[in-house]
């Protein structure tokens, strides 16, 4: 189809969005670029500000062209309203007939195989018979998911009425390293994950989290249906999601959990294995432990060394004992599927090169590998064998470099926001305020922090790097506003976030989780804090080992970028509607004088700035006046 087509069918269809609509220009210019890239099989990179209505600007012409479609995405809430609204919405509203599917990671469907061996009591776990005081919590727990899944058409875990612990999930699911395959799995022509992916493999859109993707990439391309073009939406987030994918974590839990699988399938002797294996694993507990808080470097320190060959022996000799099991049982299957997996990883790590970065974090302790540059590896796998279209209202800066994408066959566009940021939003500099990384700064923000909340009459989000900085102006606060506070501890994150909408002038103070993916529009949001700068911390593992490789131009390659992309979600989380007011004060004096600013504020929302408190009480008393 041509532009003009095109911008007629979106037309079309934003008419029958309710209320009617048009359609909004950014979006025409973001919906013919898809159209070219989709036809032209190029890579296009959009960024789309809050507004644009990004989804139906690539849905449609991708439908329209008839491309089989996997869109990936970073959060939850973006795969709900895909598969939730715009895909039903477009279904009925196209005028082209098409079909959608949500394909989750395997360990979220219920695994039939592993419900009727619990259920019959061969890992256990005996439920039959069983009365309430003699199950626990846990048993009970894992009768209602037996008999949920009795009843369920689609096994999916979001469709729980409640939250089960992960060790009774456990007992009821496997992990993509266990299972064995539908051929090799009595229950295989039942199994939920399966008839999903049949769903996906017939359906022209196929929704996914980007966690799946990078699984798909990491399989080699096993894990999705063949598709002609794969959309990123929220793609600030791939570099840090393939990264993670594309890497792995090895703790002493696996080596546990592979020998309580593993022990009731050997018995006499050959249960030896099995102690073996656990022992293995208290000899990894204890060097990962020591080695806690540490970047790895070759050679590893000897008793981590030890400790991973020594798993390594001692994993073979569990396989040998499972493997001379007679008969082909499931849970043997699943052992042996499993076994290979950790037996790999623990070969991965042990020949860690150049390109790789591994570190020990956590607790319990858990050694974490990941690929130093992301972009090589999306060049191998992925550039040359799809089109993708990569989409955020914050792109970062040198982004089609980070991540590989070939320069000759990438467009970039920017179709900006139809919000009216210039005339509804102030950005505020606090230019009076100590350096936050300076000792006994903290009094001056919170006094700071202080006043610009009453002058909004609460109605905050305030964001903070750190739980400590949010702590700390949490309990100085507490006492001294006359608004409620919500601390990011106090709830899950959607109760917190239906709280704070629901009383105007609540006050809301959270840590990085907050400054992407919250949406609260209306006057309950017209003050957004951000307590200073969101550089990466400097001791971070990952990013310590792309700064030594990009030497002298570390900062500005690696630093600046995602400080600029993490601060531009922060601010956005301001302007959420076309008639949204408020304030962004990022009270860090280093965005006005630093020499790298510039480049900072060229990533947030356009609005209007200052450096004066006066402006900010002004603008926001305006507010006040008509919330009244």
């Amino acid at each position: 189809m041509g532009d003009e087509d095109v911008a007629d069918r979106l037309a079309q269809v934003a008419a029958a969005l309710p209320g009617g609509g048009e359609a909004r220009p950014g979006q025409v210019r973001m919906a013919q670029a898809v159209a070219r890239a989709a036809r032209g099989r190029r890579h296009l990179v959009v960024q789309a500000g809050t507004g644009t209505g990004k989804s139906l600007a690539y849905l449609v012409p991708l439908l329209l062209g008839g491309s089989r479609v996997v869109v990936s995405t970073a959060t939850k809430a973006l795969q709900d309203q895909l598969a939730g609204r715009d895909l039903p919405f477009l279904a009925a509203h196209l005028g082209r007939r098409f079909s959608f599917a949500v394909l989750k990671g395997r360990s979220n469907y219920l695994c039939v195989q592993r419900a009727r061996e619990v259920a019959g009591g061969s890992e256990r776990l005996d439920l039959e018979g069983a009365d309430e005081a003699s199950l626990g919590q846990l048993g009970r727990e894992v009768r209602r998911l037996l008999e949920w899944g009795q009843r369920t058409a689609t096994g999916d875990r979001a469709e729980l009425e409640f939250e089960p612990r992960p060790a009774a999930w456990s007992q009821v699911s496997v992990a993509a390293t266990e299972c064995p395959g539908a051929t090799r799995c009595p229950s295989g022509e039942e199994c939920f994950a399966e008839v999903a992916r049949e769903r996906a493999a017939a359906a022209d859109v196929v929704v996914v989290n980007t966690h799946l993707y990078g699984a798909h990439l990491a399989s080699g391309a096993a894990v999705l249906p063949d598709h002609d073009v794969v959309v990123f939406d929220e793609a600030h987030e791939l570099e840090d999601v393939a990264s993670a994918s594309l890497g792995l974590e090895l703790g002493a839990g696996r080596l546990r959990a592979l020998g309580h699988q593993a022990r009731p399938i050997l018995t006499g002797a050959a249960a030896t294995a099995v102690d073996q294996v656990m022992e293995a694993a208290i000899i990894l507990e204890s060097a990962l432990d020591r080695a806690a808080g540490t970047r790895l470097t070759l050679p590893f320190d000897e008793s981590l060394t030890a400790a991973l060959t020594v798993a390594a022996r001692r994993l073979g000799g569990l396989t040998s004992a499972v493997r001379a099991v007679e008969g082909d049982p499931p849970a043997k299957a699943r052992c042996l599927q499993a076994a290979g997996h950790l037996d790999g990883d623990i070969a991965t790590v042990l020949g860690l090169d150049e390109t790789r970065v591994a570190w020990v974090e956590g607790t319990p302790a858990v050694l974490k590998l990941a690929p130093i540059e992301i972009g090589p590896l999306l060049a191998e796998s992925l550039w040359g064998e799809v089109t993708a279209v990569l989409t955020s209202a914050t792109i970062p800066p040198r982004m089609v470099e980070t991540l590989g994408l070939p320069a000759a066959s990438t467009d970039e566009l920017d179709v900006g926001s139809p919000f009216p940021f210039e005339e509804h939003g102030l950005l505020y500099c606090a230019t009076h305020l100590p350096d936050p990384r300076r000792p006994g700064a903290d009094a001056a923000i919170h006094e700071e922090l202080e006043a610009l909340i009453r002058a909004a009459g609460g109605r905050t989000l305030a964001l903070f790097t750190s739980w400590r900085a949010m702590r700390a102006a949490a309990d100085a606060l507490r006492d001294r506003l006359p608004y409620r506070l919500l601390t990011q501890s106090d709830l899950p994150k959607p109760a917190l976030v239906a709280e704070f909408s629901a009383q105007e002038t609540t006050c809301l103070f959270a840590t990085i989780g907050f400054w992407q993916g919250v949406d609260v529009p209306g006057r309950t949001l017209s003050l957004v804090t951000l307590d200073r700068l969101p550089f990466p911390r400097p001791d971070e593992p990952l990013m310590q080992a792309r700064r030594d490789k990009a030497g002298p131009a570390a900062f500005r390659t690696v630093d600046l970028p995602r400080a600029a992309t993490l601060l531009a979600q922060g601010a956005g989380r301001l302007i959420r509607s076309a008639a949204d007011r408020g304030v962004v004060a990022v009270l860090d004096p280093r965005l006005a004088t630093a020499p790298y600013r510039w480049e900072l504020i060229r990533a947030m929302p356009p609005m209007r700035r200052t450096r004066h408190r006066a402006d900010v009480e002004a603008f926001l008393a305006e507010i006040v006046s008509a919330a009244r």
